[in-house]
């Protein structure tokens, strides 16, 4: 049976990206960078929603030989969409109709490989919402970007518990946290 990562990478108050910030608020150092080749080279199916695949199939067609996005290539993704046609452009990515969350339950059952999201926020919020999540991952740069901040990743999200399982820290600025969630039906102690 396979595990879902949910993976994000954020500014201090809860942002993926900025205006006008280069990507990793400019912060990203050798140590994390190190870590994400690594994590590239592991098997693992990648999820994402039809946004990130044309942002990140975007770039990966603009810069086929960057280590990175030739490892992202290489990786099988299964891409959630009713926009999106298939085939799919991107080699190993294959176009999933229908229910997210019933296709990753089933993904779950029957998925030798460990599968992580990248990006696709409304996608992770409907995996969190139905409890199929068995981590929850988050880098934070030590940015504020109350001014410029779009994208941001909580909004509409559930109540969740965190429980932590692993942290470190890169570079001496960046934060990995690392938890298993527990999807609440109310607040502790509220008596719902």
């Amino acid at each position: 049976m396979a595990t879902l990562m949910v993976d994000f990478i954020i500014s201090l108050d809860g942002y993926g990206a900025a205006e006008g910030w280069p990507g990793f608020w400019g912060m990203e150092g050798p140590e994390y960078l190190a870590l994400i080749e690594e994590e590239a080279g592991q098997e693992h199916v990648a999820l994402m929603g039809a946004t990130t695949y044309r942002l990140m199939s975007g770039f990966a067609a603009e810069a086929p030989d960057d280590p990175g996005f030739a490892q992202l290539t290489a990786l099988p993704k299964a891409v959630f969409s009713s926009t999106l046609k298939a085939p799919l452009e991107w080699k190993n990515s294959e176009l999933v109709a229908g229910d997210a969350v019933e296709a990753v339950r089933e993904m779950k059952r029957t998925e030798t490989r460990p599968l992580r999201t990248i990006g696709s926020l409304s996608l992770c919020r409907s995996l969190l919402r139905a409890g199929v999540v068995d981590r929850f991952r988050v880098v934070i740069f030590p940015v504020i970007t109350g001014a410029t901040g779009r994208d941001r990743i909580f909004d509409a999200y559930p109540d969740i518990t965190l429980d932590l399982v692993e942290s470190r820290t890169f570079d001496g600025r960046l934060q990995l946290l690392d938890y298993v969630p527990t999807v609440l039906d109310a607040p502790p102690g509220s008596g719902a």
